[in-house]
């Protein structure tokens, strides 16, 4: 049997086919494998553990259309998570489905090589049933800000809007908001936010003297709450974050290709040299998300995703999140599947992810997890009552599973869960661990993508706008006064020392008044309940 033919039926839900002379699944067993045996196409996880063996003709699979309908893999550090994503991203892969992959400690970049055979791969291989040879992935390397090996990925703050600007200024709910207000005002005003300077502009503008009128002009935001904002600003840009936003901005449709050949483009987001900003990174790959959800037509069920988006340490994502963050973040996974985009969170337990967003996990591979103290043992109580019912005595299970072990149940084609299945998992076929340096680099330099993203633009925005206002603001002389300079007989709208017509715009209306864009906040109006416009994040696109 070739790798991804073990198991075959006619319909789903039949009785698996075993090889000739093979001993008879137990009953229960056989119960378990025959939920996996799918009709249609689907990719192979592993072969069915049960009473501590491995049964290599009780395949364990996931139905091929069945991945928009998101997914968690969980466990323990060290239980394999990372493997499992290199597994089914080398599939989807094959399968002509794109994949984009977060890799948080540098270790995912062998999925563009082909695995060293060795004992252990032959040793699974053999345990599973599985044929295997080693086969590596088209890949493009990417890196935020082009900090690390790859491909610059970079947004513009117009772009990435306020709610989740603010998630990475750490900003209350109440600055979320006025934060928004500001955004609102540089739409309007056509002042473009393309990097952090443009919007530490636009706020100290509003906090001056001279833009103390407009202030007041938006609606409800004081100038103490703008003066944290402006602290927020600069402090953020002293850490160091400012490469991360300008132009030329991402385009998130990259990471919907295929190779030539018709195997789908592994997009892997290197973020070792970033790790040490979860708030940073997690974020940025929500905008990436969410800008995808904004972007992409509606396909309904398909045969096939047009993207699996792998979406690692996803506790941080909702780590302090606000309200507004976390319903955004709901309503995408709900609708974005509508898009033809699957959504895998990865991460410790279940607990990590919100019940809400937890809901709409149809598929599960659940590693190992420890109860060493009071805490790890709730966590596993509750990620025990997550599962269907099974045979298994699943808190002893989740404690005794192996390296490359794990309890799956996904939906079946029928979209209802497919038994619980404690699963030996298969190898993958790519490299498991990172590609040399030089080797990562000469692929970013080699990619076709790395000219049109590798030099940053910094071209006229907002704080070029605001500088040549105040600019001429500063050399303007005084008009000429065409009457007295002082008393009842001076000219309309004068004071005693002269000045200006009240009639004449003021020096922000010449400036900035003009070039207003139709901007999808606007248009549908600023309320986090409309926001399928500005996008669920208040996110929004300008150019590309």
């Amino acid at each position: 049997m070739s790798d991804g033919e073990t198991m075959r039926s006619t319909a789903a839900g039949t009785a698996p086919e075993q090889a000739p002379g093979a001993p008879a699944l137990p009953g229960e067993a056989l119960g378990i494998a025959a939920g996996y045996a799918f009709a249609g196409p689907a990719l192979d996880l592993g072969a069915l553990l049960w009473d501590g063996t491995c049964l290599p003709d009780a395949q364990i699979r996931v139905p091929l259309p069945m991945l928009n309908r998101h997914g968690l893999v969980a466990g323990a550090t060290g239980t394999g998570k990372t493997k499992t994503l290199q597994l089914i991203a080398e599939q989807l892969s094959a399968q002509g489905v794109p994949v984009f992959l977060a890799d948080v400690k540098g270790d995912v970049s062998g999925i563009s090589a082909p695995g060293e055979p060795g004992t252990k791969a032959q040793e699974r291989a053999r345990e599973v049933g599985q044929e295997w040879t080693p086969a590596g992935c088209p890949a493009e390397f990417y890196a935020l800000g082009g900090l690390g090996h790859g491909i610059p990925v970079r947004a513009t703050v117009t772009s990435f809007g306020p709610v989740l600007l603010s998630k990475v200024l750490q900003l209350n709910r109440t600055q979320e908001q006025s934060l928004g207000l500001i955004f609102h005002y540089a739409d309007q005003k056509g002042l473009e936010l393309v990097d952090l300077k443009d919007l530490r502009a636009v706020v100290a503008f509003l906090t001056s003297d001279e833009g103390k009128q407009e202030l007041k002009g938006i609606g409800g935001l004081s100038t103490a709450t703008a003066g944290v904002i402006l602290r927020s600003l600069t402090a953020f840009e002293a850490q160091g974050m400012s490469p991360f936003f300008g132009e030329p901005e991402f385009d998130t449709s990259e990471l919907t290709r295929r190779a030539p050949d018709g195997r789908g483009v592994v997009s892997v987001l290197e973020l070792p040299a970033v790790q040490d900003r979860p708030q940073l990174f997690s974020t940025f790959l929500m905008w990436m998300l969410a800008d995808l959800f904004h972007d992409l037509p509606e396909v309904g069920d398909a045969d096939r995703p047009k993207l699996v988006f792998f979406f690692d340490e996803a506790h941080l994502l909702f780590s302090d999140a606000s309200k507004a963050f976390l319903e955004a973040i709901t309503q995408t996974v709900r609708l974005i599947r509508s898009k033809g985009v699957g959504v895998f969170f990865v991460t410790q337990t279940p607990k990590d992810v919100p019940a809400d967003v937890l809901a709409q996990l149809g598929n599960r591979v659940q590693h190992a997890l420890r109860a060493f103290t009071p805490d790890d043992r709730k966590a596993l109580k509750a990620t025990v009552q997550t599962f269907p019912d099974s045979p298994y005595d699943l808190e002893e299970v989740l404690m005794g599973l192996g390296t490359g072990e794990a309890v799956v149940t996904v939906l079946s084609e029928r979209g209802a869960p497919t038994p619980v299945a404690v699963t030996r998992l298969r190898a993958p076929r790519s490299l498991m661990g990172p590609v040399e340096a030089d080797a990562l680099d000469r692929a970013v330099r080699e990619s076709p993508l790395y000219g049109r993203y590798a030099q940053a633009v910094d071209r006229e925005s907002a704080y070029e706008k605001l500088t040549a206002a105040r600019d001429a603001g500063a050399s303007a002389p005084p008009p000429p006064a065409s009457g007295p300079k002082a008393g009842p007989e001076a000219g309309p709208g004068r004071s005693g020392g002269g000045g200006r017509p009240k009639e004449e715009a003021s020096m922000v209306e010449q400036v900035v008044g003009s070039g207003l864009f139709t901007s999808l906040a606007r248009s549908m109006g600023t309320q986090i309940g409309r926001e399928i416009t500005r996008s669920l994040f208040g996110t929004a696109r300008k150019r590309r």
